[in-house]
């Protein structure tokens, strides 16, 4: 009989010892790995996952599971074009931060001096014409997901979908977390219209060109469509591959694991930036206190993620986990999970790839059988493994974990 207890973002289970790794069992690797993705895939019905390791900031594995194409049989490979979604924000913060290191960016200035001319002159924002707060916002404020906006102006909170949704704020600029791609594709726009920086041109040279990319593009490419993973919900049917025709700071990316996970690797170690840069990158600017990312504004507060100091620094997220300060970014749309974790210390880091809806279900048990624990706040995340769903709507409780309490 199975027991569980969800305590904070952290859930205790008494369960085989087939499905889930001991809490003081090594890390798995090779074919013992390779036996545990092809078991949870199955139980979790995920057609295609891809993975990738790090270990002291080098890539030493990169492996594909199951299938790109379910009805044509394709199987997905290291080098399968997947949607990055919301793992592109990390990609530009980390862009963005070679340029605050050369001066060309102010962190911590108000967008108004980057701007020719006041942003509610612009249709795009023409929303916020009377409200003097978007002089408030800087790119750290934007990065770090602190802008006040909702996710996107066409999901206001309370609301159903919207497109004719206006954009406003919901919370003064910089007090809070509330995440929000309106307020990453507001910095790309800062930078093409008052920098006159093309954020397409700046990711394939600081990072596509740099650490070998070379099937990562910020738009859709013709030659993509000879390997590229079909997505699929949670019933299994296909979504297709959208085909971005432009550039969106907060979601455009195509890439492969073997490319994204160069990246991830840069990052662990740090290339490309100075230290004190690096530092900044990763320096949680703001502490969260929401139940769950998603509605991103109007969840009560909660203190459930304190234990593990969970925050938000430029484009990642921040916490402490058993082995030190850890970082992280989630990628998700319908048909695309996407998660990597790194630990700072160690330069250890798994990338998971997925072209299902259900990809994420499976996310919480594998960062623990790759990384061993971490207390990653996979409830916060919504990452409910695919055998507990009943904890969807469970109370949260406070963390009495002792291998979480930090």
């Amino acid at each position: 009989m199975l027991r569980s207890m969800l305590l904070g973002s952290f859930l205790v289970l008494a369960v085989p010892a087939a499905h889930a790794l001991a809490a003081d069992a090594a890390p798995l690797r090779g074919a013992a790995l390779d036996a545990r993705i092809a078991f949870l895939m199955k139980e979790a019905k995920v057609p295609g996952l891809a993975i990738a390791i790090v270990e002291n900031g080098k890539v030493v594995s990169v492996k594909a599971y199951g299938q790109r194409d379910v009805e044509k049989e394709l199987p997905l490979t290291t080098d399968t074009v997947m949607y990055a979604a919301s793992l592109t924000k990390a990609a530009f913060a980390y862009a963005t931060m070679s340029l605050v290191e050369e001066g060309k960016l102010d962190l911590d200035g108000s967008i108004a001096k980057d701007l020719p001319k006041p942003l509610p002159d612009y249709p795009k924002y023409a929303d916020l014409a009377g409200d003097k707060r978007w002089r408030k916002l800087t790119p750290s404020i934007l990065l770090s997901h602190r802008s006040g906006f909702p996710n996107f102006r066409f999901w206001q909170p309370g609301k159903d979908y919207d497109p004719n949704g206006k954009l406003s704020f919901y919370f003064d600029p910089g007090t809070r977390f509330g995440y929000s791609g309106e307020g990453i594709n507001l910095l790309q726009f800062v930078l093409e219209n008052g920098k006159g920086i093309d954020v397409g041109d700046l990711m394939k040279a600081r990072l596509f060109v740099r650490y070998g990319m070379k099937r990562s593009s910020m738009i859709w490419r013709a030659d993509f469509g000879d390997n590229v993973a079909i997505g699929y919900d949670e019933e299994g049917k296909p979504l297709g591959h959208k085909q971005r025709e432009s550039v969106r700071a907060a979601g455009s990316m195509d890439t492969t694991i073997a490319d994204y996970a160069n990246l991830v690797a840069a990052m662990s170690r740090g290339d490309g930036l100075e230290a004190t840069t690096y530092r900044t990158w990763l320096k949680p600017v703001v502490k969260i206190h929401s139940v769950r990312q998603f509605p991103t504004i109007g969840l009560v507060d909660s203190k459930d993620n304190d234990s593990i100091s969970l925050g938000y620094a430029m484009g990642v997220g921040t916490f402490e986990s058993p082995h030190g300060p850890a970082f992280f970014k989630e990628g998700h749309d319908d048909g695309t999970n996407n998660l990597f974790v790194c630990l700072e210390g160690s330069k250890t880091c798994v990338l998971m790839m997925s072209n299902s809806s259900n990809g994420e279900s499976i996310f919480a048990y594998l960062l623990d059988d790759v990384l061993g624990k971490t207390c990653f706040p996979w409830y916060w995340s919504s990452y409910i493994p695919y055998d507990r769903p009943a904890l969807r709507g469970e109370p949260v409780m406070p963390d009495r974990h002792p291998a979480c309490r930090l």
